[in-house]
């Protein structure tokens, strides 16, 4: 034995127990009660217009690839149309119209984003789902002096790696989306 394994104590069986208890309390408590890292939010990634845009996950249904699109007339411009998403009659928006990007046309690779609240249900085209992830909200910058006009009133932040995360609560509640 050298004189460094000397100096170690070894807990007994009892102080042992008592130790991976108060860890696994530790463990439990919310990250709110514990101080440690903040709370995480969980986005669903998309492509629009060759840019990164997230939604969280709380606002989404569910992501249903784009077919049988029926066009509507009379709507504005950035309404693509309707779906039949298992028997619900659904809108689509095409968020690049509304947020005037520059658009793709529509490929096998769009999906729809099916937003969801008390109030209201629509589809959101995207040009491509990257997958879900979660986010530190202190990763989350609320402002973007680069990011203006009608994007800006939906943002809800922009994380360091330059993905845009909308405010899927305001998209939900905003009246333009209901058409008449």
């Amino acid at each position: 034995m050298n004189s460094s394994e000397k100096n170690v104590m070894v807990p007994g069986p009892d102080e042992k127990v008592r130790i991976l208890r108060e860890r696994a309390e530790a463990l439990a408590r919310s990250t709110d009660e514990r101080g440690g890292p903040d709370e995480e939010v969980t986005v669903v990634e998309f492509m629009l217009a060759h840019e990164r845009y997230a939604l969280e996950l709380s606002y989404i249904r569910e992501v249903y690839p784009l077919k049988d699109l029926t066009p509507l007339p009379g709507v504005p411009d950035f309404i693509l149309g309707i779906v039949n998403v298992r028997g619900q009659i659904l809108s689509i928006v095409d968020i690049r119209r509304f947020f005037e990007l520059p658009e793709r046309g529509l490929t096998n690779l769009n999906q729809v984003i099916i937003l969801q609240s008390d109030d209201m249900e629509f589809g959101l085209l995207a040009d491509e789902i990257l997958g879900t992830r979660s986010i530190p909200r202190s990763a989350i910058q609320t402002s973007l002096p680069t990011l203006t006009g009608i994007r800006a009133a939906y943002l809800k932040g922009v994380t360091g790696d330059r993905l845009v995360i909308l405010d899927g609560g305001k998209i939900l509640a905003d009246e333009k989306m209901v058409v008449q």
